[in-house]
Formats: C-alpha cells, structure tokens, sequence
C-alpha cells in the first residue's frame, strides 16, 4: 500500500483529520489531538499504536520496530510500509483508531467508534 493510499484510508476512518507538523509528518488523529498514526512526507515510515499486550509480539517481526518517542505509549514504526499487505495494513491503522477513540470519554466516542451499529 502506497502513502496516498495509506492516507485516504486514515481520512476514511470516523473523525479522522490530517496535520502536517514536525518539518515532514503527516499526522492522522481524532477528536481534535488524538493522533493514532504518522507517515513521514517522503513516504518512508508510518507509525501507529497498538495494544499494549501485542506491542512486544510486533517490534520482534522483521522490518517493525518500537516508535521514537512514541514506544512507552505502544506505538510501532514500519520502515517499509509496502512491505506488508494492504489488508494487513488497513486492520492495524482500523486497530490504532479504535485504540485511541476507546481512550477518549464516553460521550466524545459517539459517532467514532466502528462497532457502533445505532
């Protein structure tokens, strides 16, 4: 999955925004300043949040490793994006939004969350 790709999924998900900060990343949040993933401007990391009890199952694969900054929040940094399936690509960023809505208070998740069927 290209960066534009990856980007326009992360515009997809329920109140997701986009900012461009620290000299070259595009950060994805929800609900104003909730980021829940980083793309770096030249395309070549992204980053995102997962749950806590699998962080240490992904930083031992191949080509994943703890964020910068980021690693005692459970954030992981993909060097080569591409290297993964689309599929596989979509679930964790879908994975990293529901982790940060789940964070935000009750009454801010409406709307925002996936499993939301009313």
């Amino acid at each position: 999955m290209h960066s534009e790709a990856i980007a326009e999924f992360c515009l997809q998900l329920p109140g997701a925004r986009e900012d461009y900060k620290w000299g070259g990343v595009r950060v994805f949040s929800v609900a104003d300043t909730k980021m829940f993933a980083l793309m770096h401007l030249a395309g070549d990391g992204l980053a995102f949040k997962v749950a806590a009890e699998l962080f240490l199952g992904y930083v031992d694969r191949p080509g994943i490793r703890p964020a910068p900054y980021l690693a005692r929040a459970h954030w992981i940094s993909l060097a080569r994006p591409e290297t993964f399936s689309d599929e596989e690509i979509r679930d964790l960023l879908t994975r990293s939004h529901q982790l940060v809505v789940g964070k935000l208070p009750k009454r801010r998740q409406a709307g925002l969350r996936l499993d939301d069927t009313a």
